[in-house]
C-alpha cells in the first residue's frame, strides 16, 4: 500500500497544503498583472494598476516563472497520477475550477509573451516554448485525471 493508507491523516495534511498549492497559481498570476476572478473582493485602486506584465518583465523574471509552473504542474500531475484517491481531496478547494481558470487567464499571456519577445540566444525561447508547452500538457492532465476519478468513476461504480 501507499503511505497514505497507512497513515490517513495525511489525508488531512493534504487538505491543509492545497491553499498553499492554488496560491501559486494566484502568484504567478499576481507577477503577470493578471486577477483571477473571486480571489480579491477589494477593488483595485487605479494608481495600483499593476503595470507589470508577462510581456514587459525582465527576461529573467519571465523565466522563472515558466519555470516555476513547469515544476509546479509536473509535480501536481505525478502526484495525482501515483495518487489519484487524492482528487476527492483536490475537488473539495473546487480544483477543477481553479485549474481552469487559471489556464485561460495564464496560458494565452504566457505563451504571447514568449513568442514576441525579441532573443539574443534562440535557444532561450525554445527552452521557453517547450516549458510552458510541457505546463500545459500537464495542466489538462491533471484535469482529465481529476475528472475521471471525481465525475466518471462514480458512475461506473
Amino acid at each position: 500500500g501507499n503511505i497514505f493508507t497507512q497513515q490517513p491523516s495525511y489525508f488531512s495534511d493534504l487538505d491543509e497544503t492545497l491553499p498553499t498549492v492554488l496560491q501559486v497559481f494566484n502568484n504567478i498570476l499576481h507577477k503577470c498583472g493578471l486577477q483571477c476572478e473571486g480571489v480579491s473582493a477589494e477593488p483595485q485602486k487605479l494608481e495600483e494598476k499593476v503595470s507589470v506584465t508577462a510581456g514587459n518583465m525582465p527576461l529573467q523574471e519571465l523565466k522563472d516563472i515558466v519555470l516555476y509552473l513547469c515544476d509546479t504542474c509536473t509535480t501536481l500531475w505525478a502526484f495525482l497520477d501515483v495518487f489519484p484517491l487524492a482528487c476527492q481531496t483536490f475537488q473539495k478547494h473546487e480544483f477543477c475550477y481553479r485549474l481552469a481558470s487559471f489556464y485561460e487567464l495564464a496560458i494565452p499571456e504566457l505563451e504571447s509573451a514568449i513568442k514576441k519577445r525579441h532573443y539574443e540566444d534562440n535557444s532561450v525561447f525554445a527552452d521557453l516554448w517547450r516549458r510552458i508547452s510541457h505546463s500545459r500538457k500537464k495542466m489538462i492532465e491533471v484535469f482529465h485525471i481529476l475528472i475521471n476519478q471525481v465525475c466518471l468513476q462514480p458512475i461506473l461504480e
